[in-house]
């Protein structure tokens, strides 16, 4: 599934253009865009050309908002119609890029219920001398109720039809108003609440509020003084106007799954203009403030699954940066961050992204961190990034961190690229075995993809063999010499199709195996390809990556063996079943010590329960700080 990013920008951002080679770079990143068109300059510009004027209403706080009653909403959808939404579509087909919009109460996309009447001041005396009658039942003083309003909330979403809409077009533009659920006229939405409404019901990746300003501003005359990071109910006290609504809309989309920031001045790119609203707070910290748990929790907060690593990514490098550590994205989208300059090279090798799904992280009571991602392995590269921030790096040392992309999918992209760029004399992979275990070494893994064809006939013939039966029986045959030859082997088909033809049917399914380290992977693939050949057979080898496992006596086991005593732990070494990024580099890397440490329990891993505690993150940080320490004291000899 492609990460959704949803996007609200207003009419003003819309008119600057910039915000459109920005969609378009997010839908060259395999996103998918829901874009959320606000309207007040549209709107001005549509009532200007019709000789009209916009009708506003008064507030007892002094505030204006647009009097929207049934005969002026016409107005008002022809304003986004032929204004707003024509501007956003030929924007975006100006990047190449296809477009559906539409006002959100179209087809009833989104539906809506009506506010309360509305009490305002009455017309025509700023000074609050008004009659009390107009549209509503006046009070008989300074103000007035009006009844008529047709302002509502967004309430409920087609989901299934937007999704198909998202997957059809590269960019989805939606604009107020929404359906009345009587039957009524349209209701008049709040463009920022719309967005939040919209990605709570889709489980959006990521929200975005796009406004004229560096993001929330502490002091609005001082356009340097952004709030950069806010918890839930932090902004209503700097929020002032137009923002009351944006930060509304930010706290409101907190609890989905996205996370939230509001970004400007009409762009999404500077990140001095963002303001990031965060959902769950880490219980208190350690003295040291780089040692506390609050890079963990927002870690875990982002979401980064496979090929969607970006945002998470850019908000480390900006951590990183903050503490002076040298860091960048580089070409395929690794966190890179270095502290040294030194011959000896000590790697920690992390990962970005994680497996689909995610959810809204949070810290519970018992003081566990629960989302996706918090142990596989979010929790261990939060551990290294602290670890490299606060290390003492010796003159003849480097010490690196590379957060990886897409070490959950089969192209392990990220540690190919570490394994050609990227050379190092010792690497620690981070991935969970716990804060009391070391890992040796991984199985490997090799994938195939099989495929059988069959002439389309009637299941009910004599003898008929469909394609799924063919498929089934290459995949024992395959299964069962592979075993033989690999008896420690473990075997899991993890994907399976059919697909009807005119002509023939086919069934296609990818067949994994996990083999131990020593395994002769070319007598595994021979195996494969001898036992899958027939008629209408295929077989294809998706990955051949042999399993590692190092022995006990380099200096980095030392290193954390040492590390482990003087933390009172008695430690178990392993070798896991899994396969990491540790068999990646091992392909090439030869003679080098590799390890993998990290906290949690990799039983979760992959489970909708994962969770990882404080203390266990904790402890695993400190036992790393200190192997660290050891390993760049061992001197020459830890190379």
């Amino acid at each position: 599934m492609k990460p959704l990013h949803v996007v609200k920008a207003g009419s003003a951002t819309l008119d600057r253009g910039t915000i459109f080679a920005e969609l378009s770079d997010l839908v060259a990143r395999g996103a998918r865009v829901l874009l959320v068109a606000g309207g007040a300059t549209g709107i001005e510009r549509h009532y200007r050309a019709a000789g009209r004027p916009v009708p506003e209403l008064r507030l007892p706080n002094g505030d204006t908002v647009r009097y929207c009653p049934p005969e002026e909403m016409p107005h008002l959808v022809a304003a986004y119609e032929q204004v707003t939404l024509p501007r956003a579509e030929s924007a975006l087909a100006a990047h190449g890029r296809s477009a559906f919009t539409a006002v959100a109460a179209h087809g009833g996309l989104v539906t809506g219920r009506a506010n309360r009447p509305l009490r305002v001041l009455a017309p025509g005396d700023g000074n609050g001398n008004g009659n009390g009658d107009g549209a509503g039942n006046g009070n008989g003083g300074r103000n007035r109720v009006v009844r008529d309003h047709r302002a509502g909330v967004p309430t409920d979403v087609d989901t299934a039809r937007l999704r198909v809409l998202l997957d059809a077009y590269d960019v989805v533009c939606l604009s107020p108003p929404v359906r009345d659920p009587d039957g009524g006229t349209p209701l008049n939405v709040d463009a920022d609440v719309l967005a939040a409404v919209l990605a709570r019901a889709l489980g959006a990746d990521h929200l975005r509020l796009v406004t004229g300003t560096a993001g929330l501003l502490a002091d609005p005359a001082d356009p340097a003084s952004t709030l950069r990071d806010l918890g839930p109910g932090e902004g209503a006290a700097y929020a002032g106007g137009r923002m009351r609504q944006k930060v509304r809309a930010a706290e409101l989309a907190l609890a989905g799954s996205a996370d939230v920031a509001i970004t400007g001045p009409h762009t999404l790119a500077d990140p001095a203009g963002w303001t990031r609203f965060w959902r769950t707070t880490p219980p208190a910290p350690d003295a040291d403030p780089d040692a506390d748990l609050t890079l963990l929790t927002r870690a875990v907060s982002i979401p980064s699954v496979s090929g969607d690593e970006r945002e998470l990514a850019a908000y480390l490098l900006g951590w990183c940066w903050e503490r002076g550590i040298d860091a960048e994205i580089d070409a395929v989208g690794n966190l890179v961050a270095t502290r040294g300059t030194g011959p000896r090279r000590l790697l920690l090798l992390g990962h970005l992204d994680t497996v689909p799904f995610h959810w809204p992280a949070a810290w519970d009571t018992s003081g566990e961190l629960t989302g996706r991602g918090a142990v596989d392995a979010k929790g261990s590269l939060a551990a290294f990034l602290s670890v490299l921030a606060a290390a003492d790096v010796p003159a003849d040392g480097q010490l690196r961190v590379v957060g990886a992309v897409e070490e959950e999918i089969s192209s392990s992209r990220g540690a190919f690229h570490v394994r050609d760029h990227y050379p190092a004399d010792a690497v620690v992979v981070g991935e969970p075995s716990g804060a009391r275990k070391l890992t040796l070494g991984y199985f490997g893994l090799f994938k195939l993809r099989v495929t059988a064809s069959v002439g389309s006939g009637h299941s009910a013939g004599m003898g008929a063999v469909s394609a799924p039966d063919a498929l089934i029986r290459a995949l024992d045959a395959i299964r069962e010499a592979v075993l033989k030859a690999a008896p420690d082997a473990l075997s899991a088909v993890i994907d399976l199709a059919s697909q009807p033809g005119r002509e023939e049917n086919r069934a296609v399914a990818v067949l994994n195996f996990r083999v131990p380290p020593g395994a002769d992977l070319d007598e595994l693939r021979a195996t494969a390809l001898r036992n899958g050949a027939g008629p209408g057979l295929g077989v294809e080898i998706l990955r051949a990556t042999p399993g590692f496992a190092g022995g006990r006596a380099s200096p980095l086991v030392k290193a954390f063996t040492r590390a482990f005593g003087r933390a009172g732990i008695r430690p178990r070494f392993v070798v896991k079943k899994g396969t990491s990024d540790m068999n990646t580099l091992a392909t090439t890397w030869r003679g080098v010590p590799m390890v993998a440490y990290g906290p949690g329990d990799s039983a979760l891993d992959h489970t909708d329960t994962e969770r990882l505690g404080a203390a266990e993150f904790r402890t695993a940080r400190d036992v790393l700080a200190d192997a660290v320490a050891t390993w760049f004291g061992l001197g020459d000899g830890a190379s």
